[in-house]
């Protein structure tokens, strides 16, 4: 193995470790011009995109705790990892594949669990996390609305009967003067 191999193996590795996921996709086909707008659209979802070797990446797959993957490491690889939520960066994807119809993804990786094409759809499919947190928050704080309304009723059905009742007794008061 020429030198800088193994360089190459432990910055991939190093790579393959800080990220929460990796994805692996096909770039055949691919003209510099979409590569680098692919990579453009990934930068604020805050994922890189790095062409790699097949035995370069098994390497770092192996040497990061990855489940073994080398049958389907086949063709033109490149790997896609980065910091933030998977979600956003399924969702260029998907678009992008759409648009170009070329990049498509092979396989994902989160927190080292192997995720085929359609978990990954999914995942592009779902709604971002922030709209996510707050429907979760919504669904968390719907009890506690109706324990308070519930609560509340029987004081406002008074308030709303002696106000009633008030108003009928100032009608007459207003008639007879």
């Amino acid at each position: 193995m020429r030198p800088e191999k193994p360089d190459i193996v432990s910055d991939l590795s190093d790579k393959l470790k800080q990220s929460p996921y990796v994805l692996v996709t096909d770039y055949q086909h691919m003209k510099v011009a979409d590569f680098s707008e692919l990579r453009n659209r990934l930068a604020p979802a805050g994922a890189e995109m790095h062409v790699v070797k097949n035995n370069f990446l098994k390497r770092a797959m192996a040497d990061s705790g990855f489940p073994d993957i080398g049958d389907q490491l086949v063709g033109q690889t490149a790997v896609v990892t980065g910091e933030k939520d998977v979600a956003p960066v399924a969702k260029i994807f998907k678009t992008f594949a759409a648009e170009f119809k070329i990049a498509a993804l092979k396989l994902g990786f989160v927190d080292r669990t192997v995720l085929s094409i359609a978990d990954l759809e999914t995942l592009a499919d779902l709604p971002p996390r922030e709209i996510l947190q707050a429907q979760f928050l919504g669904l968390l704080l719907s009890p506690a609305t109706k324990l308070v309304r519930l609560l509340n009723e029987p004081a406002s059905a008074l308030a709303r009967l002696l106000n009633a009742k008030a108003q009928k007794e100032a009608k007459p008061a207003e008639a007879s003067t």
